[in-house]
């Protein structure tokens, strides 16, 4: 159902590969309540992908861009301005890798290389994104960046490995960087902490069907879905949320707050 909440609004979306990613989502949301924007993932992810599907179905132009790389990231915000007709009002960060995940690299034995390259892909291109988009001056009053995260940036979780450590350093850019935004531009900032979802990047991840059970027993409303995610997102990219900046927020069907739930409790005493 559509109430035109993003009407009229130009934007950026990152990240959405097939129909499972949130942004793929997002971006069909986005369409529905009346934005326009263009999409983008890096080269090799659009081979990979069906993001042309998604741009014809939402008529939205795509525009490669490896978001590690300034240079993509100054021709991507260029041409997005070009192509939308003006500066952008939001812009979705829904980027992750790791090559130590990717290759079960054991947490104590990673390759220190691919480290930087889960640092770089998966937090520091947000930090880029937001620099690019600062020095064009690309960004409108009370626009808004969001980014995608994780609750393993604050608690430990097998097989996560070196993705804590770079959900970590996006939170913390997200608060330093939307303190400057704010002062600056207006421009809000913020993360959303999502529950296990199984999208591309989250199948990855070893024992992960095994965990979105656990995270499911433990959240008192259940995991929070990719669909329930991207309306969040809307709702973050609208005039509704003008005054929420510099924040994590929980996305998460309560799991962050519980300590034990009644579904465990009855699993352990079967």
């Amino acid at each position: 159902m559509s109430n035109n909440l993003l009407k009229g609004k130009r934007g950026i979306i990152f990240g959405a590969l097939d129909e499972n990613s949130i942004a793929w989502k997002v971006a069909l949301k986005a369409n529905e309540q009346g934005a326009s924007f263009t999409l983008t993932n890096a080269p090799i992810a659009l081979r990979m992908g069906a993001i042309n599907q998604l741009a014809e179905q939402c008529g939205a132009e795509v525009i490669p861009a490896d978001a590690t790389s300034v240079e993509d990231l100054e021709n991507l915000f260029t041409k997005s301005q070009e192509v939308l007709g003006g500066k952008l009002d939001f812009v979705l960060h829904s980027i992750g890798m790791s090559p130590n995940v990717r290759k079960n690299k054991e947490y104590g034995d990673l390759n220190y290389d691919w480290m930087l390259k889960t640092m770089d892909i998966s937090a520091i291109s947000f930090h880029k994104v937001m620099a690019v988009a600062e020095k064009q001056e690309a960004m409108n009053e009370w626009g808004s960046i969001l980014a995608l995260t994780y609750i393993a940036a604050q608690r430990t979780f097998p097989d996560y490995s070196d993705m804590a450590q770079a959900k970590a350093m996006l939170e913390s850019i997200a608060r330093s960087y939307g303190e400057r935004f704010a002062r600056l531009k207006k421009v809000r900032v913020n993360t959303i902490s999502q529950s296990p979802t199984m999208t591309t990047a989250g199948s990855g991840v070893g024992g992960f069907d095994v965990f979105m059970d656990y995270a499911e027993k433990m959240s008192p409303l259940g995991n929070a879905s990719a669909e329930s995610c991207a309306d969040y997102c809307i709702s973050m990219f609208s005039d509704l949320t003008k005054m929420v900046t510099m924040q994590n927020l929980m996305h998460d069907g309560g799991f962050s707050s519980s300590g034990i739930t009644q579904d465990i409790i009855d699993q352990m005493t079967k």
